[in-house]
């Protein structure tokens, strides 16, 4: 089983996703949706959990592999010194019912090959009836599930494992087809593997070719994009954050969540990603998603909701699954949805307002939901949160939540100047002149030269780079330099950047975890909004080599170990790729809009 978290790939269908190893083990897929309970859990314990092998003989064959140019199908090239083979995965998008698909192709020679599926329901629980319809065909059910797997190659039974034997010569294509249905209907009907590789081959192309030009990084920009996509959920417009739950922020630790949800948080960085890159419709659902999921007694409002807008998110620990190299425990759900996180209300109003200077088409009710949110902000505005990290200890006073407050009524002000929509202005523009003096008064140290990270803390916080971003004050600000060179100081680790000081801030986990890689990204950001733009490309740069072989990333990176770390792949480190990227070949950089508003629809 491959053991990295670098070591996967990405296979999805804008309703689920499934992971595949260089070793060709599936190890990781929930099925229908993102957050179904796995039927292969091997990323989270031992091949047992679940898993689908499909490679040569010879684990000694040479392994290269990629995506075929801007699709999310894979090849996976096998090679020894008698054969090779290539072994295509992917899994059709909007299936219905879904289908995973895998099909051996070869090349060159006759290579040995080898199957070994092992389902099991529940997280690795439960062990399925298998039973075989026809010599080419087997079914493993359980409760509700039912998976089905058809191939010409017949599968034998052993040890509670479905294996097999075969040889593939040059020219020959032997097709896999795993598809899923619930138990009480009837087995799903046969998908036909080169069609449905040309169907998802040109959904895919088609999709793709609506990028906007992104200059000299138009490869890693759609690859990101590609990522983007395939994260969303199709039917609500939500995107989550990644596709897994509880791969290490810190290996062999319990620094493990899951991130199966939709974040209100990434709702501003997200839109203008998708913006930017002319994916105006997914731009569009992902904001309507938004206003369905904040909708509501705005006392009620979570910072993460499910992927069609579920409020319950209840958290509880799998005790049978070892985690990712040793790290438990594994986690289903995310209690840091019951935290009070006043950020999100800054996001949910910047989004809102990005989408209306993008030329997203308005709605009376998102306003009057907006109203709602700020007459609830202007009451709690002063209260301590738990903050952008989701920090299991003490609430504060952070500094960033009371900028975003900020930017709500900020956003709120501009509503009502620039598209004329009603409010009490002066009342919203009191307000954001009382939050902006507040946050200047505590959050800034003048000792240190530097805003920090809650009010009389000594502590700094990544998150202080967004404040130009967001427009609390301009690069140029004094305050604003000596916040951006005392982060360089203190929270570079190998020129990457740390969220904060884990031993200082969290409360009864272990301290010390990877480098956040849309910290660094920020970083650049805000390289590119000083005019430090050499420092800004090379930190790009730096950044784009930690991708894996085919272009993807986690949530953090360990400096020291070379490893990526954390949830896989992440979509807010790809939005925050995508972003830095047009900030460093665009002239209306997403930095700037967002401060400003200057974003028009092409």
């Amino acid at each position: 089983m491959a053991s990295r978290i670098e070591d996967y790939a990405l296979l999805g269908d804008c309703y689920s996703a499934a992971l595949v190893g260089k070793d060709g083990s599936i190890d990781w897929l929930c099925w229908p949706r993102f957050d179904s309970d796995a039927c292969f859990a091997a990323l989270l314990g031992t091949p047992d959990n679940g898993r689908w092998l499909l490679a040569p003989v010879d684990a000694t064959a040479r392994v290269s592999r990629r995506y075929r140019e801007d699709t999310l199908i894979l090849e996976t090239r096998f090679e020894t010194d008698d054969a090779a083979v290539v072994v295509i995965d992917f899994m059709p998008p909007h299936g219905d019912p879904p289908d995973l698909i895998r099909i051996v192709v070869g090349e060159r020679g006759s290579m040995p090959m080898r199957t070994e599926l092992v389902v099991r329901y529940g997280y690795g629980a439960i062990v399925p009836w298998c039973s075989k319809l026809d010599p080419h065909t087997l079914m493993a059910v359980s409760g509700p599930d039912m998976l089905v797997l058809r191939s010409p190659v017949a599968l034998r039974g052993e040890n509670l494992h479905s294996v097999a034997e075969f040889s593939v010569g040059a020219g020959e294509r032997q097709p896999f087809v795993l598809g899923y249905g619930p138990s009480h209907l009837p087995p799903p009907a046969p998908a036909d593997a080169e069609r449905e590789l040309e169907r998802t081959e040109r959904f895919w192309t088609e999709w793709s070719s609506a990028h906007h030009d992104a200059g000299e990084w138009a490869p890693e920009v759609a690859r990101s994009l590609v990522t983007l996509k395939a994260l969303t959920y199709a039917p609500t417009g939500g995107i989550v954050a990644a596709p897994t739950t509880s791969l290490p922020e810190q290996l062999g630790s319990s620094r493990n969540w899951d991130y199966r949800f939709c974040w209100l948080r990434d709702a501003t960085l997200t839109l203008l990603a998708l913006m930017n890159a002319g994916h105006y419709e997914e731009a569009k659902a992902w904001r309507d998603w938004l206003v369905r999921a904040a909708a509501g007694a705005p006392e009620q409002m979570q910072i993460l909701y499910g992927i069609a807008g579920e409020h319950r998110a209840t958290e509880w620990e799998v005790p049978w699954l070892c985690g990712h190299e040793a790290s438990r425990p594994v986690r289903i759900g995310n209690a840091a949805c019951e935290q009070l996180q006043l950020d999100v209300f800054g996001e949910v109003m910047d989004a809102l307002h990005q989408a209306r200077c993008g030329g997203l088409a308005a709605s009376d009710s998102a306003w009057a939901l907006q109203q709602a949110l700020l007459d609830h902000l202007e009451r709690i505005w002063q209260e301590p949160d738990e903050g952008i990290w989701e920090v299991r200890g003490p609430r504060q006073h952070f500094t960033f939540s009371k900028a975003m407050a900020w930017v709500a009524f900020d956003r709120a002000v501009k509503g009502v100047e620039q598209f004329g929509l009603p409010g009490p202005v002066e009342r919203w523009r009191s307000l954001r002149d009382r939050i902006h003096e507040d946050v200047c008064l505590h959050g800034f140290d003048a000792e240190l030269g530097s805003f920090v990270q809650a009010y009389g803390s000594r502590q700094l916080d990544a998150s202080l780079l967004l404040l130009p971003t967001i427009g609390f004050l301009p690069v140029s600000d004094a305050r604003i330099a000596g916040t951006i060179a005392a982060i360089e100081r203190r929270l570079l680790v190998d020129g990457l950047v740390l969220r904060y000081d884990t031993a200082q801030t969290d409360d009864g986990l272990p301290a010390g975890e990877g480098a956040f890689l849309a910290c660094s990204l920020w970083l650049a950001d805000a390289y590119t909004l000083m005019g430090r733009l050499e420092d800004a490309r090379r930190l790009f740069q730096r950044l784009l080599a930690l991708r894996n072989d085919v272009g993807l990333l986690a949530e953090e990176y360990d400096p020291r170990a070379g490893r990526q770390l954390g949830n896989f792949p992440q979509a807010f480190s790809h939005v925050s790729l995508l972003n830095t990227a047009h900030n460093l070949s665009r002239a209306d950089k997403p930095a700037q809009q967002r401060s400003a508003g200057l974003h028009r629809r092409r």
